[in-house]
């Protein structure tokens, strides 16, 4: 056994829309509907280049095979972040300018790692990193 991959990340949200328009303006991901038995009302996941579901977006209603009490906004308990890889340093950055939004820089340089820290419209942190760039 062994972990191939980070599958997808799951937020919870009382703005389905919302988010998922963030998501895409940021990010660039494809909203689609989720699959049966959830509803487009309910959920929609976000695709990326590859094809790939990599978050999940559900309504505070949508049905959950593990159901727990969550309140969008507040923090995460023990999840602090959400990282992902991306290309386009500078364009990200003007992104969030244009956007008005709250960001922080940060250089790893040993290994070459240039990383801006935001929040989605739930406060959800995300760590957005750019190798070799």
């Amino acid at each position: 056994m062994q972990v191939e991959a980070l599958d997808h990340v799951n937020i919870i949200t009382d703005d389905l829309d919302g988010t998922a328009k963030f998501y895409e303006d940021l990010l660039g991901l494809e909203r689609r509907d989720a699959p049966p038995p959830l509803t487009p009302e309910t959920a929609t996941w976000m695709y990326d280049a590859e094809d790939r579901g990599i978050i999940h977006i559900n309504s505070l209603d949508c049905i959950r095979a593990y159901d727990r009490e969550v309140k969008p906004g507040e923090l995460t308990g023990a999840l602090h972040h959400v990282a992902l890889r991306l290309t386009g340093y500078e364009e990200m950055k003007a992104k969030l300018d244009a956007k008005g939004a709250d960001y922080q820089e940060n250089l790893v340089e040993a290994i070459g790692l240039r990383q801006i820290f935001t929040a989605d419209p739930n406060n959800v942190l995300l760590e957005l990193n750019f190798f070799g760039e």
